[in-house]
């Protein structure tokens, strides 16, 4: 870039301990790269970061910074989608999920050099009604699980707050959809949850669609349909050891998913609840989003090596210090 871009930071103060020093740690490291200040919108109960993240877009952002939890991030993903901002994920709360499948852990300060060193991926989106998401929509159990976890939990033992959530539904009933995918003819299932994916990794680096791109234009479909502790414990082992065919789970591709119940059921976009419903028809917008990520060892015009993120990450936090 021949001048520095502008940027905006939508924040989350709820999942955010010591919002002045958030803002300090940005800003100087921003400075030290010749970025000038950034816009600063923090979300509301009411708008939990489309509103700011399209207002940072009028007002000239060319990235955007989101500090928050999986909700936060996938209302910016939905202000995002099909334009040219880029989105660079500083990982706050508890799930991150996207933070998690682009290999960006929960650190700050490699979130911010992440998107200094100005490595950047299109990558589809899925779209649910007017809502965006980037890494998986569900119907069934796993919307179950994340509605019995409470925040209190999450907050001190983190993702291992949701097996508890999972235990208390284990034996519930399962669901009775039909399924369409991509306007062919519907197929019966009595699945527990059906996932519907653009990348593949689930809470605590489980990977549950191994075969999933986030940029083929594809959305990966996985129907669990277990029946007891043992199929669930032969699931689980299945997938752990990422073999191709796993107990009670049934998976399959398409640009166009609907999922249609003989009754509500509980529903989840990027690990943030939805209103419960009777239907979840899932659509994919290829590559309409842009995000920062770590640049290749390869890239021609990167003058890091591979361990660049993390020496300058480093650097981030010395100066933030001082």
């Amino acid at each position: 870039m021949d001048t520095a871009p502008r940027s905006a930071v939508v924040v989350n103060p709820v999942k955010v301990p010591d919002l002045g020093e958030l803002r300090r740690i940005i800003t100087e490291a921003l400075a030290a790269a010749g970025w000038p200040e950034p816009m600063w919108r923090e979300t509301t109960v009411e708008d939990p970061g489309a509103g700011q993240a399209a207002r940072a877009v009028r007002d000239g952002a060319e990235v955007v910074f989101v500090c928050g939890g999986d909700g936060t991030v996938m209302a910016c993903v939905s202000a995002l989608a099909g334009t040219d901002v880029a989105l660079a994920v500083l990982p706050a709360g508890t799930g991150n999920l996207l933070a998690a499948n682009l290999g960006l852990g929960g650190d700050l300060a490699t979130g911010i050099e992440v998107a200094l060193q100005g490595g950047r991926r299109r990558i589809d989106v899925g779209c649910v009604g007017e809502q965006s998401f980037a890494v998986m929509a569900g119907m069934g159990f796993d919307a179950q699980m994340l509605d019995a976890t409470s925040e209190t939990a999450k907050k001190h033992v983190g993702w291992l707050a949701y097996v508890a959530g999972a235990v208390r539904h284990l034996r519930d009933r399962p669901m009775r959809v039909r399924i369409s995918l991509d306007g062919g003819p519907a197929f019966t299932r009595r699945p527990r949850t059906v996932i519907v994916g653009n990348v593949g990794r689930l809470q605590g680096g489980m990977r549950l669609l191994s075969a999933a791109e986030p940029d083929d234009g594809l959305l990966d479909v996985a129907v669990l349909s277990p029946r007891t502790l043992r199929h669930w414990l032969a699931l689980a082992w299945g997938v752990l050891r990422r073999r191709e065919a796993v107990a009670r789970m049934e998976t399959f591709t398409a640009s166009t998913v609907e999922i249609r119940s003989n009754r509500p059921q509980p529903r989840q976009l990027d690990g943030d609840l939805i209103e419960p419903g009777d239907e979840l028809r899932v659509t994919v917008r290829p590559r309409a989003l842009l995000l920062c990520v770590p640049r290749p060892a390869n890239d021609p015009d990167l003058a890091h090596d591979a361990g660049a993120v993390s020496r300058d990450a480093d650097e981030i936090r010395d100066v933030t210090r001082a």
